[in-house]
């Protein structure tokens, strides 16, 4: 055996941390909104979800940010609704009309979250989310028209693409969220 000796505990330092980014903190909140167990009941509420997605935002410079508190908060008020299992139940077995219009606050939120990160990255002129969060716009949009459109149309088939679309979108928009955390624009207030 060699004889080393022994490390000395100042010269092992560790990396200094930091706290997570506004963005970061959206991202998490939506990763517990998209989340969905796999019987009636949530076990994860989307309220909390919701919440960090609001304690997030609280923290951002973008102008858009007091509207983006406004709609985010009515989408923790409907999901705290509906959490509990006497209304989960009901709206469980609703037609697709109650089911698609309880979807629509979190449907306009994703669209102005997105147009946010699009205004901040364009005017960061950061070409690669703008294009990413401008297309997430538009597909909110054609996510949001496709249940009533196959409600119309009768097509079971076609239901079944929103339903993938509207996962899709969330996966898009949290991989999108947590890529763009640490882009300058995208900064807690304080740390500029």
């Amino acid at each position: 055996m060699t004889d080393q000796p022994a490390a000395d505990p100042e010269s092992r330092s560790r990396p200094e941390r930091t706290s997570m980014t506004p963005l970061q903190k959206v991202a998490m909140g939506f990763v517990v909104v998209a989340i969905d167990t796999l019987g009636r009941f949530d076990v994860l509420p989307d309220f909390i979800g919701w919440a960090m997605v609001l304690w997030g935002l609280s923290s951002v410079r973008w102008t858009e940010r007091g509207q983006l508190l406004g709609i985010g908060s009515v989408c923790a008020v409907v999901s705290l609704a509906v959490w509990f299992p006497q209304v989960n139940e009901r709206v469980h077995d609703a037609e697709l009309a109650l089911k698609w219009a309880l979807s629509l606050p979190d449907l306009l939120f994703i669209f102005l979250f997105a147009r946010a990160v699009c205004s901040a990255a364009r005017a960061g002129k950061d070409r690669k989310f703008t294009g990413r969060f401008g297309v997430i716009g538009w597909v909110t949009c054609l996510v949001a028209a496709l249940p009533p459109i196959a409600d119309a149309a009768d097509s079971r088939t076609m239901l079944g693409y929103a339903d993938v679309a509207f996962v899709l979108l969330w996966l898009w928009l949290i991989w999108n969220t947590f890529a763009a955390h640490a882009r300058p624009y995208a900064a807690a207030r304080d740390t500029v």
